[in-house]
């Protein structure tokens, strides 16, 4: 259950950001079972693009352990349903402030990628801007309120994506 965007105890998202990636990514398989548009045609091709769709994957799960052990250690939930009780900075949080978010991205394109289907991969544009638009903000806001200055300074210092 999410909570209104004026209630300081959470971040108040709209929806639980893993179900924008699973949805734009089933519909790009939807679309892609009834205009299949693929990526590559050539035997070479599709081996480069399975080698680049498990590479991708694989990045996205080691980014998604990594941020999971860097919120546990800190003691704080990755869910923005719940509040957060402290600001990780550490991990993969050091390079960007959302690498949830990136791993699901990336998982998302590996996927793909892997599979040689160029709907699923451009479904991943909405997901992005789901994101970006409807719970980034509302991520960065409930932070700012909570942590003040030092969430301020860690904007500063460290990019939203990369």
């Amino acid at each position: 259950m999410t909570t209104r965007a004026t209630d300081q105890t959470t971040a108040g998202v709209p929806f639980p950001p893993p179900l924008a990636f699973l949805a734009t990514l089933g519909l790009g398989f939807a679309l892609h079972l009834l205009f299949p548009l693929h990526l590559g045609r050539t035997t070479a091709l599709i081996e480069a693009l399975e080698r680049t769709g498990t590479a991708l994957a694989l990045a996205a799960l080691v980014l998604a352990g990594s941020a999971f052990a860097s919120l546990r250690r800190a003691r704080t939930s990755p869910f923005p349903e719940r509040p957060t009780t402290a600001l990780v900075v550490g991990g993969p949080f050091r390079f960007t402030r959302n690498p949830l978010y990136l791993a699901m991205a990336l998982l998302h394109a590996g996927i793909a990628t892997f599979s040689n289907a160029l709907l699923p991969l451009l479904c991943l544009v909405p997901a992005l801007v789901a994101i970006r638009f409807l719970v980034i903000p509302r991520e960065e806001r409930y932070l700012r309120l909570r942590f003040g200055a030092e969430y301020e300074a860690y904007c500063r210092s460290v990019r939203r994506w990369l």
